[in-house]
């Protein structure tokens, strides 16, 4: 709630720089008020939502499987699915290029995560394989990023970074609940709501942006994105939080 806070001070008081259009591509027509774009900024609160659940669940080992408890990542998760409600916000509210930076590095940080987490599992390494990991794929996200060509389909360099990381995550899923390891099996229903949660997003966030545009109406294709993207990061944790193993396992000590 912090984070989200410092937005609404950031947004008054104008910290974020001027409007320069940043974002200003996804229908939605800039308002004169406060908030630029009504529809595409508040939908971010889907974001804090889902962040705040995870939280709630990270505060319960009994809900967190059997490898997030001892990898001590629920809370750290939690706090980058909040963290994507008001980065984004900040492009859509201002249009300002400091809060389209912002809307990007949540982005990376949470693709990052999710494809860290994972070759951690799959390498059977612990939190300072993955702290490494995932500060390395955020600064190369970061360096995609500054390719300032337009990129077919998903616009922006960056937007590759973040849906390679992703497709990465995924393929290390599928490859980690097929190989069961040590016993250890996910949900896969969970992984299977995230992804398609992810790929409806992305399909009504192509389709609206100009063929089923309207740019002064409250109902926004990009807003669908946003709350459908919320619901993915939640599944997203579902997965990770299902992973079991046999009673008769042993735990393997930490790394």
């Amino acid at each position: 709630m912090v984070s989200t806070g410092l937005l609404v001070l950031a947004v008054g008081q104008g910290w974020l720089g001027p409007d320069v259009g940043r974002g200003d591509g996804f229908c939605e027509a800039a308002r004169d008020g406060f908030v630029k774009q009504p529809a595409n900024t508040f939908s971010n609160l889907g974001f804090v939502v889902a962040g705040l659940l995870v939280a709630w669940r990270a505060g319960r080992a009994d809900l967190l499987g059997d490898v997030l408890p001892r990898r001590g990542l629920a809370t750290a998760y939690a706090c980058v699915v909040v963290l994507l409600g008001p980065a984004s916000a900040a492009m859509h509210a201002t249009q300002a290029e400091a809060g389209g930076d912002l809307d990007m590095l949540s982005m990376y940080l949470v693709a990052s995560f999710a494809a860290a987490y994972a070759l951690m599992r799959w390498t059977g390494r612990g939190r300072s394989f993955f702290g490494t990991l995932f500060v390395a794929l955020v600064g190369l996200c970061g360096l995609i990023g500054r390719y300032g060509g337009e990129v077919p389909v998903v616009e922006h360099a960056g937007n590759v970074a973040f849906a390679a990381l992703l497709l990465a995550a995924v393929v290390l899923e599928v490859r980690l609940w097929q190989r069961g390891a040590d016993g250890l099996r996910t949900d896969l229903r969970w992984g299977a709501g995230a992804l398609g949660a992810i790929l409806v997003a992305f399909g009504i966030w192509n389709v609206t942006k100009r063929a089923w545009c309207d740019p002064h109406s409250i109902l926004q294709g990009h807003a669908v994105w946003h709350l459908l993207c919320a619901v993915s990061a939640y599944l997203l944790f579902r997965l990770w939080a299902s992973e079991r193993r046999p009673a008769s396992t042993p735990s393997p000590a930490d790394g």
